[in-house]
This record gives structure tokens, C-alpha cells and sequence, in this order.
């Protein structure tokens, strides 16, 4: 995925042509709002690879950026934001009806931290995984109804575990669906790379997944290094070279972050991110789980499962505890704060 501003046409077409050129099948690029359908009509005409566009809350935008792209991703969590008062199904007839009439595919992309808020109410926090799988069902079911079959599914969590479960139980429901794989927040090289291994190796040798994406918090200039580690993932199945679950550290210290991507409020997040692994280093041993958000679409969810999250915006870092707000810092104060709270868990021996 770009991690380029859409707007800034010249920096997402070279991005674009980049993450191409090494060896990307699909290159997916965030549309939010009417300024970045026109950036996207412009990288359409510099580019040819396959592009897929990352609608966001504004569903409608697919009439203007279906005949733009080859592949339409949604999210069934965020039909809830814009017209809540529509129907999801009206909302998606709408996408599949564009989409068919444009040639495009779609991706129902099911991400752990935006999920049908209904389905939270039912399962969370004793199951996490079902409200996943039943929303990815449902709208499988709905395409279906509406003769659409150009689709693919996601279901996708920071935990490895939760990963392989929740893509293997959908296999066993519909194993005529092709799935595309990934780890989300799986964060920085090399634990990130390894997150993601770890879950593909046990997906992929059982015939599990038809389409992957390696996640990795880095810098825009080294978004083609996910390109190259999911290759090397790839050859390793291919090889037998596997990891296994083992080669993840249990009870220490789990840090989360978010690929850097277009919807980051402030590049610095990537670097807040690295500081963030510096500084804890001490706590290695602690078993607590701190995550680090770079955007307001999955940032609030994604960082409430986590004993300490930060979210980033574009000055400000919301801090929570468990999922409770502990206030907004900056840049520059967050990790002092971040260490002081991180240090009364240790001393109190509570989680978030």
C-alpha cells in the first residue's frame, strides 16, 4: 500500500511504480474525499500497474474511482460512519453494482480493530476472532445474493495466532473464496517480518491463502522492503524453511505499530514508533502489550486492546490505558508520559 499523501501526485506515482517494480501484484491507494479522487485519476494515467483503491468511510466515492482501479477494498466496520442511518446492504449493493459495471474486483477487507460494532456488542472481549469471521460471512453471503463474485476476503489481526484461526475457520466455511493474507500491526523489521512468517507458514503449507500483504512499520522510502520480505516469506514455505510458532517471544514485551501508510497524520509516527522500541527495551521481560497508531481510521480501535496504546494524530498523541483516554501529548512529551505509566504497571504488576 502507498504511504504517500494521495494528493501529492508525484510522490504516489513513483511510489506506485516502485512497490510495481518490485514485484507487487496490486498496488492500493487510500481515496477519502473528492481531492484524492482527482489525485487518483492522475496516478492512474502515469502508472500501469494493477492499482486497488482503500475506500475509507465514504463509501459513494466507488462511483467516482471504479473506473480508475482494477480492485475496490471496504471494510464492513466503516459502512457504519458516513449515512448511518442506510442500510450496510444498500451500501454494498451499491459498491458491487459499480464495481461490476466498471470490471473491478473487490476485497471485503475485516480488520480486528473496526469491526461491526453490533458483533462487538455479542462477542467481545471474551471472543475477538467470531465477530471477525461472521462479518466476513455475512457480506461473502450478501455478494453472493446479488450474483457478484469477483471478490476476495480479509481477515486480519496483530496476534499471528488469531490470524491463522480466524483464516482457517473461514476456510472451512468457504473454501470458494480466495483469501488474501496478512498480519496487521505487525510492526517493525525484524519482529514484524517474523509475526507475519510465523502466521503464513501455517496458512500457506495447509493451501490457505491465495493473495498476501507483509505490513511493516518503516519510512516511506523503504515501503518496497515489504515487497522484498514477502517474497523471501514465499520462498522459505516454498522451501520448507519454516520458522514455527516458537520463534515468537511469549511474555515479554509486544510492541504493535501500523504500516505507515497514506492515512498517517504525521511521518513522525514512524519514527515515535522506533523510540517507542528504544525506550522500552528495559521492560523486555514485562508482559504488556503497547501499541502505536499512525492514523484516525484504525487508530482509536485498534489501540483499545492494548495495556497502553498510542494513537497519532497530526500533533498530538492520544495516550490510553486499557482503553481508557489518559490525554493528548506531544511529539516531543509522549514518551516521558509513556514511561511513566509503563513503570506504574510494572510497579502495581496490573495490565492496562
Amino acid at each position: 500500500m502507498c504511504a504517500t499523501k494521495t494528493v501529492d501526485v508525484e510522490a504516489t506515482v513513483a511510489q506506485t511504480n516502485l512497490l510495481w517494480e518490485s514485484g507487487a501484484g496490486v498496488v492500493r491507494i487510500a481515496v477519502d474525499n473528492l481531492n484524492e479522487v482527482a489525485a487518483l485519476a492522475k496516478v492512474r494515467d502515469c502508472t500501469t500497474a494493477n492499482l486497488s483503491v482503500d475506500l475509507q468511510e465514504n463509501y459513494r466515492l466507488a462511483l467516482k474511482v471504479a473506473p480508475l482501479v482494477d480492485k475496490i477494498r471496504y471494510n464492513p466496520g466503516h459502512l457504519y460512519h458516513f449515512e448511518p442511518e442506510r442500510a450496510w446492504q444498500d451500501k454494498v449493493r451499491m459498491i458491487a453494482d459499480t464495481a461490476g459495471e466498471n470490471d473491478c474486483a473487490i476485497r471485503i477487507g475485516v480488520n480486528c480493530g473496526s469491526v461491526d460494532p453490533a458483533k462487538l456488542e455479542k462477542y467481545v472481549p471474551a471472543d475477538s476472532i467470531t465477530p471477525m469471521l461472521e462479518s466476513a460471512l455475512e457480506h461473502s453471503e450478501f455478494l453472493d445474493s446479488l450474483g457478484f463474485t469477483h471478490f476476495c476476503v480479509s481477515l486480519k489481526d496483530s496476534h499471528p495466532a488469531k490470524v491463522v484461526e480466524a483464516n482457517r475457520r473461514f476456510a472451512r466455511e468457504r473454501p470458494d473464496v480466495p483469501l488474501h493474507l496478512g498480519v496487521t500491526e505487525a510492526g517493525m523489521p525484524p519482529e514484524g517480518i517474523v509475526k507475519t512468517q510465523v502466521a503464513f507458514e501455517q496458512l500457506i503449507s495447509q493451501g490457505i491463502g491465495d493473495t498476501i500483504r507483509v505490513s511493516l512499520t518503516v519510512p516511506n522510502n523503504r515501503k518496497h522492503e515489504e515487497i522484498a520480505a514477502g517474497r523471501k516469506i514465499l520462498d522459505d514455505i516454498e522451501a520448507s524453511r519454516f520458522l514455527g510458532q516458537d520463534s515468537l517471544s511469549t511474555g515479554g514485551l509486544n510492541i504493535i505499530s501500523c504500516p505507515s501508510c497514506s492515512r498517517v497524520e504525521n511521518a513522525s509516527f514512524v519514527e515515535l514508533a522506533e523510540k517507542v522500541r528504544k525506550m522500552t527495551e528495559y521492560a523486555a521481560n514485562q508482559p504488556f502489550t503497547i501499541a502505536v497508531m499512525g492514523c484516525r481510521v484504525n487508530g482509536p480501535g485498534e489501540t483499545d486492546d492494548a495495556d497502553l496504546g498510542l494513537w497519532c494524530g497530526a500533533n498530538r498523541v492520544n495516550l490510553k490505558r486499557g482503553g481508557q483516554s489518559l490525554g493528548k501529548y506531544t511529539y516531543d512529551e509522549i514518551l516521558h508520559r509513556l514511561r511513566k505509566e509503563l513503570d506504574s504497571m510494572i510497579a502495581s504488576g496490573n495490565r492496562g
